[in-house]
């Protein structure tokens, strides 16, 4: 909490003067709404917001989790055949440098607009940051505990049981939090394309509609959600990795 108390009262004086502002210029709520009637749209359309934000939700928590899989897997599989490693390795880094955003039609043309193409949308975001992180930590481990493995004449896959794979948790976990942010915005990215519904239908629904309210509305549901995902993601950290608390 003392760490937190800093951004909080930051936090409060910039909502506050942004209050202040929105009363005293009297700017129209189309325009720029204050923060009390975002406050009070977000209760007004509790129960619509509701049935968006679990669409989004479900979108991003699979997307999420199989990135991680995808994510972990090519990493092992990368460390352990270098010559995989050497072939893909550049591809992947050339990969990043196609915006995801132009993908997003094709995927709704190749799959519909359901559920799955906003799904690849959110892989695509999360997959790299682990993926990287975990291929650079399995090779940078102690040489001396991979050397004393391989005393006790331990295979390449105790080695990568027993010693990479716990050495690499950190690195993980940092790759993993950084995919967590990304995990929202690629499924409203997938939603704005086109879907039926979720926060990105939402948004632009309401923005078409110039109630500017609910796409501020919208806007804090989201960085809640990316606060209790990143939350949730160091709450793991801590279970998985207790040394570096020590």
């Amino acid at each position: 909490m003392k760490r937190m108390l800093p951004s909080l009262f930051l936090l409060v004086g910039f909502l506050s003067l942004w209050e202040m502002y929105c009363r005293v210029s009297g700017v129209s709520k189309t325009i720029l709404p204050a923060p009390s009637d975002i406050f009070q749209s977000l209760i007004t359309y509790r129960d619509i917001l509701v049935v968006h934000t679990i669409q989004t939700l479900e979108e991003t928590l699979i997307g999420l989790l199989l990135a991680t899989a995808l994510g972990v897997g090519v990493a092992i599989l990368l460390f352990l055949f270098p010559r995989v490693r050497a072939a893909v390795y550049p591809l992947l880094v050339f990969s990043q440098t196609i915006p995801i955003i132009a993908l997003a039609p094709l995927l709704l043309i190749w799959f519909g607009f359901d559920l799955l193409p906003k799904v690849i949308v959110v892989v695509l975001y999360c997959f790299f940051p682990i993926a990287i992180a975990v291929t650079d930590a399995l090779h940078a481990v102690d040489q001396n505990s991979v050397d004393l493995l391989k005393s006790m004449r331990a295979s390449n896959w105790q080695i990568l049981y027993f010693v990479r794979l716990p050495s690499a948790l950190p690195a993980f976990f940092s790759g993993l939090r950084i995919s967590a942010t990304y995990a929202i915005t690629g499924a409203i990215v997938g939603e704005y394309v086109g879907a039926y519904k979720g926060l990105g239908v939402f948004m632009q629904t309401s923005a078409n509609s110039h109630i500017t309210v609910l796409v501020f509305a919208a806007l804090v549901v989201i960085a809640l959600l990316s606060m209790v995902l990143l939350g949730f993601v160091s709450v793991l950290e801590r279970m998985f990795t207790p040394w570096k608390n020590v």
